[in-house]
């Protein structure tokens, strides 16, 4: 049985809503105005809310902002019916998140049809959360037992190496396996700050008031943060000279150590998988409202199906290719990139060419008017 709460200031209306929907089968909880209806839906947390826009102490407008800005109140899908119906209205009900509109006095069928339709796409969109949730927990049981071994072992081997043959070995060879333990020990630490920086990002993504912060910072000079996040990036790879630049500057909507982590992100995934030798290109240019940010690599591409299953935890084809790494470098791109309302797209060419491509949103001092 769906729980709907009805918020409604007109005592008749609200009756009659009520009535008519437990007559339906639905569980239905009520509120005489805006601030009594945000109460009842965090105590209650509902499959739906009918709200009316114009009512004392909160109107609807600021009940929706309140609800949407809780993680546990943000996705209830929210439905205003409200005689007040004109162009501007419907534009801040929808840019605040409300999921439909239906105006005064409507039919008993199109207020049920529009519930309906909004609790199978909440339906269909558990569902397929609870895919998701399933398919990164297999990944994880699948992937980081293997990534964490992986270098446990050469720090834990090359150590007991040199304990137990310490007076064999010249100090040019000691040297050799010290620097072979510092690889490993930067791959696990790099690991480790991955997964909790994956984390991090799924938290901040639900909570509304936490991704108008991270939207509120800015870089002024994009061009210096990339050149340096890529050159350094490249030199673990012994590939610096296998970059080319061709950068427009900007001031973009976005942390100097958020854009410096999607390039070290980007940068690794195309050494990894393109031979030493081969081009990587890092191209910005300034448009209306992005900066375009493409990085470019000769290597062995993706097919379609493996870029639109990119997720955490994801490696693909580990049985024909070694990839150092849990998979999680183009996830973590994707939220952050995403978080501040950046948009992102793989093109690739199997064994010519992958570019990623990043709108970055610029900042609010050089964008037009």
């Amino acid at each position: 049985m769906a729980k709907v709460l009805v918020i409604e200031d007109e005592e008749t209306i609200r009756e009659n809503l009520v009535e008519l929907l437990e007559i339906e089968d639905f569980d239905v909880i009520s509120a005489e105005n805006g601030k009594l209806g945000v109460e009842q839906a965090h105590k209650h947390l509902p499959d739906l809310i009918l709200c009316d826009v114009m009512m004392p102490e909160l109107d609807g407008y600021g009940v929706l902002k309140e609800l949407r800005s809780h993680m546990e109140t943000a996705t209830i899908p929210f439905i205003f019916l409200t005689a007040k119906a004109d162009r501007d209205d419907l534009r801040e009900g929808m840019n605040l998140g409300a999921d439909d509109y239906l105006t005064k006095p409507c039919s008993m069928e199109e207020l049920l049809t529009a519930i309906a339709i909004r609790l199978e796409k909440q339906s269909l969109i558990k569902q397929q959360s609870e895919i998701q949730i399933r398919e990164l927990r297999e990944n994880i049981t699948h992937s980081l037992p293997h990534e964490l071994r992986t270098p446990l072992n050469g720090i834990i081997s090359n150590t007991e190496l040199l304990l137990s043959n310490l007076d064999l070995f010249e100090p040019d060879e000691i040297k050799e396996i010290l620097q072979d333990i510092r690889i490993s020990g930067r791959r696990l630490y790099r690991l480790i700050i991955n997964f909790l920086l994956y984390a991090d990002l799924e938290i901040i993504g639900l909570n509304v008031e936490k991704v108008r912060s991270l939207r509120s910072i800015q870089v002024k000079d994009s061009q210096s943060v990339i050149i340096k996040a890529a050159t350094q990036q490249a030199q673990e790879h012994q590939r610096e000279t296998d970059l080319e630049f061709d950068l427009e500057n900007a001031t973009v909507q976005m942390a100097a150590n958020q854009l410096e982590k999607v390039v070290v992100e980007l940068i690794d995934n195309a050494c990894k998988f393109s031979e030493p030798g081969t081009p990587i290109q890092v191209i910005s240019q300034v448009g209306e409202e992005f900066l375009l940010l493409k990085i470019s690599d000769r290597g062995r591409g993706m097919t379609p199906e493996q870029i639109s299953k990119i997720g955490a935890h994801v490696q693909f084809e580990r049985k024909l290719y070694e990839q150092q790494g849990s998979g999680l470098g183009l996830s973590i791109i994707k939220c952050i990139v995403e978080l501040h309302g950046g948009q992102w797209r793989i093109e690739s060419e199997s064994n010519q060419q992958t570019t990623i491509s990043l709108n970055l949103p610029l900042g609010l001092d050089v964008l037009p008017g």
